[in-house]
């Protein structure tokens, strides 16, 4: 688990270099928030700590329940990314607002790594609601590893 872990930070420390290296190319380009995950004036809607860990874990708990679900093999295969990505889509419409949404650890680290500051001090509620929320649904599914 900890070389999967390592490799998706490092993947999305990459990520948000070629990321911040395409929005650098523009003139008057300045970093801000640069989609980093945050709550309180940090927030897209200015949402409490709370509010952020609360969609957080129960957004992730449910992303957890549908990749479960749809890659059951008690369900036609093939069908799977389409349920995953809607899934994904609407917790984004849902939680942008909120914390810019997280869902994930690594994302939330790339991004913090270049905005620094308050991104890097807020950080940890974007590793502790994906570990909370995460495993909810492997404790009622048959299939999980226990």
């Amino acid at each position: 688990m900890i070389p999967y872990i390592v490799v998706q930070v490092l993947g999305a420390i990459v990520a948000a270099g070629v990321l911040y290296v395409v929005a650098s190319g523009k003139a008057g380009f300045e970093l801000g928030g640069f989609a980093a995950n945050g709550y309180g004036e940090h927030s897209p809607g200015g949402y409490s700590l709370l509010s952020a860990l609360v969609i957080e874990v129960v957004l992730t708990s449910f992303f957890v329940f549908i990749i479960l679900g749809s890659t059951s093999s008690r369900v036609p295969a093939g069908f799977a990314p389409i349920a995953i990505g809607l899934a994904l889509t609407l917790i984004h419409l849902v939680s942008i607002p909120v914390t810019n949404t997280s869902v994930n650890p690594a994302r939330s680290t790339g991004q913090a790594l270049f905005v620094g500051g308050w991104a890097l001090q807020q950080l940890w509620l974007f590793w502790v609601a994906p570990v909370v929320g995460g495993p909810v649904w492997t404790l009622t599914d048959e299939e999980a590893p226990k």
